[in-house]
């Protein structure tokens, strides 16, 4: 009598087995997105305010900057709203990732997948009011130029709030340095750069924080989506 062939194991099955699994990297490449988009997203955020020296501290000269960045404005929407979706998916499979390798109990994968989802809210609260405005500064009558400003003052200041990532950061970089639960060398480049992201964003200056905290994701991603053996 022929033998049953046996099912091959499974991912959950090999987590509760405490093998690493083999599962697919698009996570990780999510992530590389979710790092890129966040460049973009800053980037397009520094162009909106590319001309502050001039407008500073007169409302209708900001309203009527930004009256002629609607394109800016579309980049810098589509870039950050991409960031706060694609990020989650990053934040989940890194938790499962160190799932895998990290002690029994440990809090550290659980860490690591809270502070990207902070970003998120940053992220998303950072366009939050993109449909009142953009679009709105076409009809320069119809807005308000003091809460034209205010908007102004919000698009350079929340979405650079990336403070949570570098807490993700720094708990990759104790899970890889001290219980090898990720490649050595992204533990080392966590360490720095979210090191960085962390300090700046709880200091007073914590938006400084996006110009770091995006290049941390971009290439920690690509390290586990390139360079993860397990």
């Amino acid at each position: 009598m022929t033998a049953r062939p046996t099912a091959p194991v499974t991912s959950d099955a090999a987590l509760a087995h405490g093998h690493p699994a083999r599962t697919s990297r698009a996570w990780a490449w999510t992530g590389v997105a979710a790092g890129v988009l966040g460049i973009v997203s800053i980037q397009a955020s520094m162009a909106l305010g590319a001309d502050w020296e001039q407008t500073a501290g007169d409302a209708d000269a900001i309203v009527a900057d930004l009256a002629g960045k609607t394109s800016t404005l579309l980049v810098f929407h589509t870039a950050t709203v991409l960031v706060a979706i694609l990020v989650l998916v990053f934040a989940a499979g890194l938790k499962r990732r160190l799932d895998v390798q990290a002690p029994a109990g440990s809090l550290l994968p659980t860490v690591a997948g809270s502070g990207l989802v902070l970003t998120s809210v940053a992220a998303l609260m950072g366009s939050g009011l993109d449909t009142q405005f953009m679009f709105g500064f076409a009809e320069l009558d119809k807005i308000v130029a003091e809460s034209g400003a205010f908007y102004a003052d919000w698009t350079a200041t929340i979405p650079w709030l990336w403070v949570g990532a570098g807490l993700t950061a720094v708990a990759v970089a104790v899970a890889s340095l001290r219980h090898g639960a990720a490649p050595r060398w992204i533990g080392v480049v966590s360490l720095l750069l979210g090191g960085i992201t962390l300090l700046v964003g709880v200091s007073p200056l914590q938006y400084m924080a996006g110009f770091v905290g995006p290049l941390w994701l971009t290439v920690a991603a690509l390290g586990f989506a390139l360079g993860d053996r397990r």
